[in-house]
């Protein structure tokens, strides 16, 4: 009996995950959540402003698909893919944001 409770317990929390899902966009920092490094200037170039954005003034890597900006778990990986297209799996948590990233690729 308690095997066929635990197994019902385990099928139910499987369901009840969220599902990984695919996202396509830039990785950006968080206080240019549009990827337009214009405005802050940290840096010649996107990947340095941020860089220095996410060093000097506490900003997290994200992703911005066009329309929408999502904090990425893995901020190492997302350190070398800044200002590149790249395709992320992932499952999203809604609540924060944030993509529990399980991998970043280069986006074809």
């Amino acid at each position: 009996m308690k095997f066929l409770i635990l197994n019902i317990f385990v099928i139910v929390a499987l369901a009840a995950a969220p599902a990984k899902q695919t996202f396509t966009g830039i990785v950006t920092d968080d206080n240019c959540p549009k990827a337009d490094h214009s405005q802050m200037q940290m840096g010649p170039t996107d990947v340095e402003c941020a860089r220095a954005c996410v060093s000097s003034h506490g900003a997290v890597l994200g992703l911005y698909d066009g329309k929408n900006f999502y904090n990425l778990s893995d901020q190492k990986t997302a350190d070398g893919f800044i200002a590149k297209k790249v395709k992320v799996v992932g499952t999203l948590d809604p609540k924060t944001r944030t993509i529990q990233v399980d991998s970043i690729t280069p986006a074809k």
